[in-house]
């Protein structure tokens, strides 16, 4: 039985009032056909359900995907995502890896009938179950029903696999660890399940970084850092503003890629304190060439678009980009959460304070830079989910310079590991971008942001030992090299 934590003693109505699972919905009226009498039907019940998700054929998040697009159009509400976790196969080991996942939806199907839509989503998605637990392209299995205990023939609920699997607990343990899953043990959550699982070779989150198979594995000790190449097309950017004109785009592009950049991040406004706001029409012309001369290149590297506004990324998600990379975390633009949920596409949230005109006065953290950084993000991360960003998408920033004092920014590349295993962010990826700030002019007494290659080396190296996925720099040639001797050196 899936048994919610109890609360304090309260009347119904109080409870009706407190609980995050109450719905409430308006029943319809049926009138007889002469007009004379009219009944009140009863409401639909809303009831809340956990789905194992898992695949370990072909585009293995792709089907996942899928299967949630699937769900959302038959009615049954996905409303938040676990992480997906990539697992060797169990029982039939001659399989290829699994990638699992789990999620909390809403309905007003029956379990029986859930369980239906659900083997016909299978079916409709070209399921073919060879042998049992053998294969397959997509897998969808009801894990926890309301606090409802079914003993069918078809349905067993709670799940019996629950408690021996890790796949299952770890994504559970992401949507409800404080959950009690066993009615004969109300005391044990879903956590403590997690943690009476015998020691074995840990398993890690996946984040996609393109259609392809490009992947963040981000528990992964031997992962390799991606190197992010900045490709501004800006005239007033404060490193490398008015560089890329339209003769010299491609063989800037080029340059980046022939160096070792594996994602280029394109930006067509300046977040710098200061810079004047353009229009979305505007910013879409600048970007839209370069993302067209990336797409045309083969084999690519990822595409990433740097903007906080929703008409900008729906421009460039269209026209090829893989991730979107917003410096507000969706907070300079209402419409921008929504934006990234209907592109399907992996984000980039970072932390930030205000504007970038005003951020520089709103570096005040009474509760102390990290914890704070972490729960603000936790409120973003929440917002995206909301939104229907699926958690496996998203990939976090702690803002480098964005609302941060010089010792601030020094703190984040100290500290960095805390931010990674913080509850609640833990298996998320994480981009830094420290390159040629001005806090490294500081310390070293380097006045123009061209020649602070060295400097930012020494925060390439800190971003990396202290777990960074992704670090986001100008000086591609030279920050390969220090990166492959930091993954040298820390990924092993």
């Amino acid at each position: 039985m899936a048994l919610i934590l109890s609360r304090p003693h309260s009347t119904s109505t109080e409870r009706e009032k407190a609980s995050p699972w109450t719905q409430h919905t308006f029943a319809p009226i049926k009138v007889s056909p002469d007009g004379a009498s009219w009944s009140r039907e009863a409401p639909a019940t809303k009831h809340t359900a956990y789905i194992a998700l898992g695949s370990n054929l072909g585009n293995r998040i792709a089907w996942i995907e899928r299967a949630c697009t699937e769900m959302s159009k038959r009615g049954i509400h996905v409303k938040r995502t676990s992480s997906l976790w990539e697992t060797e196969p169990m029982y039939v080991l001659d399989q290829e890896n699994f990638i699992n996942g789990a999620c909390e939806v809403e309905t007003t199907l029956e379990p029986l009938a859930l369980l239906d839509q659900l083997q016909d989503i299978e079916n409709s998605m070209g399921r073919k179950k060879v042998i049992d637990k053998g294969p397959r392209n997509i897998d969808l299995d009801i894990l926890l029903y309301d606090s409802q205990v079914v003993d069918h023939p078809r349905l067993k609920i709670p799940h019996i696999g629950i408690f021996e699997r890790e796949f299952v607990l770890r994504p559970l343990a992401e949507l409800i660890p404080g959950t009690a899953l066993n009615p004969s043990s109300p005391w044990k959550l879903t956590q403590d399940y997690l943690n009476e699982l015998p020691l074995s070779e840990p398993i890690s989150t996946v984040t996609p970084l393109s259609s392809s198979a490009n992947m963040i594995h981000a528990l992964r000790s031997s992962r390799k850092t991606h190197v992010m190449g900045i490709l501004n097309m800006t005239p007033d950017s404060f490193s490398d503003g008015g560089v890329h004109d339209n003769g010299s785009l491609e063989t800037s592009i080029a340059n980046l890629v022939n160096s070792g950049a594996s994602i280029i991040d394109i930006g067509g406004q300046s977040s710098a304190p200061g810079k004047p706001d353009i229009s979305a029409e505007e910013e879409i012309s600048r970007i839209l060439p370069a993302i067209k001369a990336v797409t045309a290149m083969s084999p690519r590297p990822i595409i990433s678009v740097d903007t906080y506004r929703a008409a900008v990324a729906a421009a460039a998600a269209e026209a090829g980009a893989d991730i979107i990379n917003d410096v507000s975390a969706g907070q300079l633009d209402s419409d921008m959460l929504s934006t990234m949920a209907k592109s399907g596409k992996s984000v980039c949230l970072m932390h930030m304070r205000g504007t970038p005109a005003t951020m520089t006065e709103l570096t005040d953290y009474p509760d102390g830079l990290i914890p704070t950084i972490a729960e603000e993000l936790l409120v973003r991360v929440a917002e995206a989910e909301a939104a229907g960003i699926r958690r496996w998408r998203i990939i976090l920033d702690p803002g480098i310079g964005f609302a941060k004092t010089g010792e601030q920014n020094l703190e984040i590349l100290r500290r960095m590991d805390e931010l990674r295993d913080w509850p609640g962010l833990r298996g998320l990826p994480w981009l830094l971008g420290s390159s040629r700030k001005g806090f490294i002019g500081k310390i070293t007494g380097v006045k123009t942001p061209s020649e602070r290659a060295w400097g930012t080396a020494a925060t390439v190296v800190a971003a990396i030992q202290g777990g960074a996925d992704i670090v986001r720099v100008h000086d591609v040639k030279e920050m390969v090299q220090v990166v492959k001797v930091s993954d040298a050196i820390w990924r092993v």
